[in-house]
């Protein structure tokens, strides 16, 4: 379900997904060679401000080994288009994939964001989308986040992500990336 821009290697993937628990609210990770990060902290703080990032299902918290990580923002400048900004946060929930769906379906749809036609719950996420102050933004909610070093300590239950994006043009990039 993640965005990820479509002309990343997997190399560069696994890059980004390794430094996202480490990124700091303003970081701007330009991956490839562009410049088009630069001065992004601004629309970083904007979208790491979004109130869906702090909003998770009762007995959802902070996997045992991230806290105090909490909101993560990133700039990705690597596929030849805008860049991709984002700002992203990590959860633990001891109970099943299906819930944390259900939850995020309602408060998505109360927070004025619309359910991507061609994106369906899967076991993998799933994705909406809004228009705010003229920015396309695209709120992701991924059941099987990978790449984080280290794993995300869960116990018993799933770890999931919670993340909301934008090109920095503000252009009608959707899920689908």
């Amino acid at each position: 379900m993640s965005r990820t821009p479509s002309s990343a290697g997997p190399r560069v993937f696994l890059i980004a997904a390794l430094l996202l628990p480490t990124a700091s609210l303003g970081a701007c990770a330009g991956l490839g060679g562009g410049d088009g990060c630069r001065g992004t902290a601004s629309e970083l703080r904007r979208l790491a401000e979004q109130p869906v990032l702090g909003v998770a299902p009762a007995r959802a918290s902070v996997p045992a080994n991230y806290r105090g990580v909490g909101v993560t923002t990133g700039c990705d400048d690597d596929s030849g288009g805008a860049p991709w900004l984002h700002a992203d946060r990590l959860y633990a929930f001891p109970g099943r994939p299906e819930d944390v769906i259900s939850f995020y379906t309602g408060a998505a749809a109360s927070a004025g964001w619309k359910l991507e036609e061609d994106s369906s719950a899967t076991l993998d996420g799933v994705c909406w989308t809004r228009i705010e102050q003229g920015r396309h933004l695209v709120l992701d909610v991924e059941l099987r986040p990978g790449g984080f070093s280290p794993e995300p300590v869960v116990g018993t239950g799933i770890a999931y992500t919670v993340s909301v994006g934008s090109e920095r043009d503000g252009g009608a990039e959707g899920c689908g990336g």
